[in-house]
């Protein structure tokens, strides 16, 4: 009685039967002769029927053979064109990757990294998400994401530390030119500031400054009135470092710091992680290589 037939063996019988040859089909397949002879011969007893008639030098599909072959053809390429358009299957990561990350990185760290990962990907699209919510992967349909925190509270994702980040203390070279620049923090309450309300775990000197112009729930708002000179800002050091090299801040009390918490890629679990996502994960480790998000901008 027929059997249930091994479908890995359908690309063994087409090229067989495209051949006319085993040798001949074994030499396309890379495989020894006698496999594809032994495939063939498992194929037939499987489906209970003779597919090939075979002489010493060649091989002829019989009526059931050619019926056979007839609807497998199709099947074998539909199989292949499904498999060749799923991107992990492919040599390069390719197709949509789809992360979030916190805003303030989003916009300047992944700004700045993210068009050299594009280059040597051609391949691969980023679809970009910056919110400072904590977003559901699985649920929402990410790839992946950054996030900040001293640890990770879901424990169902995947995480990989990147690097520390740290705050450090900044105003505009005009600022500074006017009214200096503080040389300890007991000096801090007698210069103008523009305060980042979000940011907690602060020294009692840079708490509740009653100097300050401005204050603010939105980072980046906070940034771009410290670089228009309003009053020196405690800010990420990841935020202000093109700045500070192009001159547009500069770092005040340049020995104080403050780590506030770890930044980590994280992924859902799977057995075989899509290469674009390895690739994005292995890029961004060696950014954090070479250039950290704690750097020494004096």
């Amino acid at each position: 009685m027929p059997g249930t037939p091994d479908w890995n063996l359908l690309p063994l019988f087409v090229a067989v039967a495209e051949s006319g040859n085993i040798s001949e089909a074994a030499r396309k397949l890379g495989a020894p002769k006698s496999s594809v002879s032994r495939g063939v011969a498992a194929l037939e007893r499987s489906l209970g029927v003779q597919l090939f008639h075979r002489t010493t030098r060649d091989v002829r599909l019989t009526t059931a053979g050619t019926a056979f072959y007839d609807k497998a053809r199709p099947v074998l390429a539909a199989y292949r064109e499904l498999t060749g358009a799923i991107p992990e299957q492919e040599a390069e990561p390719s197709g949509t990757l789809r992360i979030t990350a916190p805003v303030d990185i989003a916009l300047t760290f992944l700004v700045g990294v993210l068009p050299q990962f594009l280059l040597r990907y051609p391949g691969v699209n980023l679809d970009v998400r910056p919110t400072y919510r904590v977003s559901d992967l699985i649920g929402e349909g990410f790839d992946a994401a950054l996030r900040l925190a001293d640890k990770l509270k879901d424990s169902t994702l995947v995480a990989r530390r990147l690097g520390d980040v740290e705050l450090g203390i900044f105003g505009a070279p005009n600022y500074v030119a006017q009214f200096g620049a503080p040389r300890a923090l007991s000096e801090c309450a007698k210069h103008r500031w523009v305060l980042f309300s979000g940011l907690t775990r602060l020294p009692e000197e840079l708490r509740n400054l009653s100097s300050a112009r401005i204050s603010t729930d939105d980072l980046l708002f906070a940034h771009g009135m410290a670089r228009a000179a309003v009053g020196l800002s405690v800010l990420p050091n990841h935020l202000a470092h093109e700045d500070v090299l192009a001159g547009r801040l500069v770092r005040v009390l340049p020995a104080w710091k403050l780590t506030v918490g770890t930044l980590f890629f994280v992924h859902p679990p799977a057995k075989h992680l899509p290469r674009k996502v390895t690739a994005l994960r292995d890029h961004l480790v060696d950014v954090f290589a070479r250039r950290p998000l704690t750097p020494n901008d004096r």
